[in-house]
């Protein structure tokens, strides 16, 4: 993904790649150190890991800029609440996916799960990704039952099952499943099924280059600059979020 978004940001003329940076014990040709890269930024994008993810949010936090796009997926609550923390510093657009046809995506999952309620309709969330891939189930697939759970007015840690396996019984209303691939060298499949007794809807993206993802990053980056501090999302980017 580094370096898809440093191809990306050099193609676009109205930006500049100001610098690169990775962790303290490797280096490279064109790579600086963090603090010279922060100095010289307007904007960071980050597609690193949760924890590197959470130290540069306080980095940034701590100078007060510059502002940055996090795209760590497999964060946990405590590392969730640092990043809203630093954000009241910084800002900060925190994505799972920065594609902007998945995005889109999760505004049709919320409409569509608002209309298809939970005593005709069971929800299927589905992914597949790279074997590579260390979190499951994605990013994008938790936003996508996120999205689900919002348009039915619940909490998706009260509804969501995560896996199935032997004698599991019935399955309850208003459950919203996952299922999960790793193989190969998938960028990236994700659908949203609503599954009635006489029909199945099903709401699907599919990547097929990680291009995608540092074109929806650079509309992001365009986006925050010079933004007041603040805990931001792609629904925010896109215009569509409420509030």
């Amino acid at each position: 993904m580094g370096q898809a978004m440093a191809a990306c940001v050099e193609a676009d003329p109205a930006t500049v790649l100001a610098a690169r940076f990775d962790r303290p014990d490797l280096s490279g040709e064109g790579l600086i150190d963090r603090d010279a890269a922060l100095a010289a930024a307007d904007v960071v994008i980050d597609f690193t890991t949760p924890a590197a993810s959470v130290d540069l949010a306080r980095a940034c936090a701590a100078k007060g800029g510059p502002a940055l796009l996090i795209g760590a997926t497999g964060l946990d609550e405590a590392q969730i609440a640092a990043i809203i923390e630093a954000s009241a510093k910084v800002a900060i657009v925190r994505a799972g996916n920065f594609s902007l046809g998945l995005n889109m995506l999760l505004g049709f999952v919320e409409q569509a799960s608002r209309q298809l309620g939970p005593d005709a309709y069971d929800i299927e969330v589905f992914e597949a990704h790279h074997r590579r891939k260390v979190d499951a189930p994605s990013g994008a697939a938790l936003m996508l039952g996120e999205a689900a759970a919002r348009g039915r007015g619940v909490s998706l840690g009260d509804v969501a099952k995560r896996g199935r396996d032997g004698i599991t019984g019935a399955r309850p209303p208003g459950e919203i499943g996952f299922s999960v691939v790793r193989g190969g060298g998938i960028v990236g499949e994700h659908s949203v099924s609503f599954i009635a007794e006489d029909e199945t809807l099903t709401l699907a993206h599919s990547a097929r280059d990680r291009g995608l993802f540092a074109r929806g990053a650079l509309v992001a980056a365009r986006w925050v600059a010079g933004r007041p501090a603040g805990h931001y999302t792609m629904g925010d980017v896109l215009g569509f979020s409420q509030g």
